[in-house]
């Protein structure tokens, strides 16, 4: 009897020590910011090499079970551009309007968005991350582009109206690496109507979006120390006329 009891327990420390290996720690903000923007890089360098695009350019994550996926490129194989902020960016080749039909993007364009983009925060410097959070989908739902969403470009009149001094500021509500990155691609002109087919993916560090500044709590979420994948199409591009529009 006491060789059966010594066996459950020594099987039961066992199955605690591997439970504990298997578990994420939680995440504690760190005091350095630098340290903070370590984490993002490796959680996004993490990311770039455990997806791929499929046929429409959906960011797909790799199946360890699915063989199919075995010969598709990791994001990390395509040509990844990274901007002064931090902020990366993919171009799909042969997805992009044409060179004498694209439309320029200024960073006051009015612009129609197709897509998805979610939040993540990075918790530790082995890439791990927080469970990922919703910003933008308009493919599993409602299946039409997006107008100038207000991470993008906030209203003068929003500003206007802020109920503090911070909520008059333009970094308050908007990406900026999101913005500084869209500007590189051009737009198509295509009516909400169109099937889509994604151009593109920009990742933005929390550095190059709220850091841990005071923000807009998009859905009610707080967006301190977390970084944002978008996975999108410009419908359309014009230019703001700012003597009629907001």
């Amino acid at each position: 009897m006491k060789k059966i009891f010594l066996y459950i327990l020594a099987g039961s420390l066992s199955f605690t020590a591997c439970k504990k290996d298997d578990e994420v720690e939680m995440y504690q903000e760190p005091e350095d910011i630098n340290v903070q923007n370590s984490y993002d890089d490796q959680a996004i360098n993490k990311y770039l090499n455990e997806n791929y695009l499929d046929a429409q350019g959906n960011i797909k994550a790799f199946s360890a079970t699915d063989p199919s996926d075995d010969k598709e490129k990791k994001l990390s194989e395509l040509k990844v551009e990274t901007l002064p902020s931090g902020t990366k960016y993919i171009m799909r080749e042969g997805l992009q309007p044409a060179p004498d039909k694209g439309l320029e993007i200024k960073s006051n364009s009015v612009i129609r968005i197709m897509g998805r983009a979610i939040a993540f925060q990075a918790i530790d410097n082995n890439g791990n991350i927080s469970a990922q959070t919703p910003l933008l989908n308009t493919i599993d739902g409602m299946t039409i582009p997006v107008v100038d969403p207000m991470y993008y470009y906030v209203k003068q009149s929003t500003l206007k109206n802020g109920a503090t001094d911070v909520a008059k500021s333009k970094s308050y509500y908007e990406i900026a690496g999101f913005k500084e990155a869209l500007q590189k691609f051009k737009s198509f002109d295509l009516p909400n109507s169109a099937a889509y087919n994604l151009q593109g993916v920009i990742i933005v560090p929390s550095r190059a979006a709220f850091a841990r500044n005071p923000h807009y709590p998009y859905g009610g979420i707080s967006y301190r120390n977390k970084s944002f994948v978008f996975n999108f199409q410009i419908y359309g591009s014009r230019d703001r006329d700012t003597n009629t529009e907001d």
